[in-house]
């Protein structure tokens, strides 16, 4: 039987030491923190007393359906969530055949307030959009054409809110 030479020996013993290096488990990662009891997220409680009428908010709405009309909107409805909506008194829906129009229907609103000094706090969608939303604080206005409107559903989700039809 052949002795190994001390040479091969500390040879053996680094390639040993590192094959054995590689087979190491990779560092342990940080414990999480302790799981906190989730919360149950519920709806915001509705008013109770009586709903105070915000007749300012109900003429820019009118308004603001009107606009619409004069740029031949279909379908346009006023519905009342004060009461139901912490974001706002008022929600005009509204249809149009295509993003252009929804962008005149956009701007024929812009126009019509611009005089009367009322200016949104946001516009959104306003770029090729299917669904346009003009937000004037106590009044939102929503402008669809007729495939995201039905996808939507707005007038399903206020069901129960009493609504105000507006025709030409």
């Amino acid at each position: 039987m052949k002795k190994k030479s001390p040479a091969k020996k500390t040879a053996a013993k680094k390639a040993g030491a590192k094959k054995s290096a590689s087979k190491k488990a990779a560092p342990r990662r940080a414990k999480r923190p302790a799981a906190t009891k989730k919360r149950k997220v519920r709806a915001p409680k509705a008013a109770t007393g009586p709903i105070k009428p915000n007749d300012k908010a109900l003429e820019l709405a009118r308004q603001v359906a009107s606009a619409v009309i004069d740029k031949k909107a279909t379908e346009v409805v006023i519905l009342d969530v004060r009461g139901r909506a912490s974001y706002a008194d008022y929600v005009v829906v509204a249809s149009g055949e295509s993003d252009v129009q929804l962008r005149a229907m956009a701007e024929g609103v812009h126009e019509r307030l611009k005089p009367s000094g009322v200016r949104p706090i946001s516009r959104e969608g306003e770029a090729g959009a299917s669904w346009v939303l003009l937000d004037y604080g106590d009044v939102v206005a929503h402008f669809f054409d007729a495939a995201t409107r039905s996808f939507y559903d707005l007038e399903g989700m206020w069901a129960d809110a009493p609504r105000e039809p507006v025709t030409a």
